[in-house]
């Protein structure tokens, strides 16, 4: 995976947000709010893009997974899942275990973004720098779990 511009000016925005004061958090947070989610976009773009080029295997087992994730969440779903389970019958097990060590990694790091967020959210409540500061930490360590998770999803589609 080549470096995102979007990902980059993020994260080296945030480094630099880390040693703001409170009236630096306060007037730049829009224009870090922003960039963020430019971050956030770019990534998720590139993950769909990683992802659509996937093999037909590939493809399946992802399907297979995100179904039985579905599922779970909303057992209206288990016809969906059934019929993804069965177009992923064939597929071999180490192609499902590459796609789910892939699912693992993307999940991880949505964990790690919704830390961050989190973080965000109790920090401009408080007014507290500290947790600012400690948010935009989380947000450049998700940012680098994400860029993980889809060099995963790259990896996995060179395997044979």
């Amino acid at each position: 995976m080549h470096k995102l511009i979007e990902v980059e000016d993020a994260k080296a925005l945030m480094t630099e947000a880390i040693g703001w004061s409170l009236w630096g958090w306060l007037t730049e947070k829009r224009r870090l709010r922003t960039t963020a989610d430019r971050a956030w976009e770019a990534l998720e773009e590139a993950k769909s893009r990683v992802v659509a080029a996937w093999s037909d295997d590939l493809q399946k087992a992802h399907r297979e997974l995100e179904a039985a994730a579905a599922v779970e969440g909303n057992p209206r779903l288990k016809r969906q899942y059934e019929k993804a389970k069965e177009e992923a019958k064939d597929v071999d097990p180490q192609i499902k275990l590459a796609v789910q060590r892939v699912k693992e990694a993307w999940d991880e790091s949505q964990a790690a973004r919704m830390r961050a967020e989190e973080t965000f959210d109790v920090s401009e409540k408080r007014m507290s720098t500290g947790m600012a500061r400690e948010g935009a930490q989380q947000a450049i360590d998700a940012w680098e779990l994400t860029e993980k998770a889809i060099r995963k999803a790259e990896a996995a589609a060179r395997r044979k």
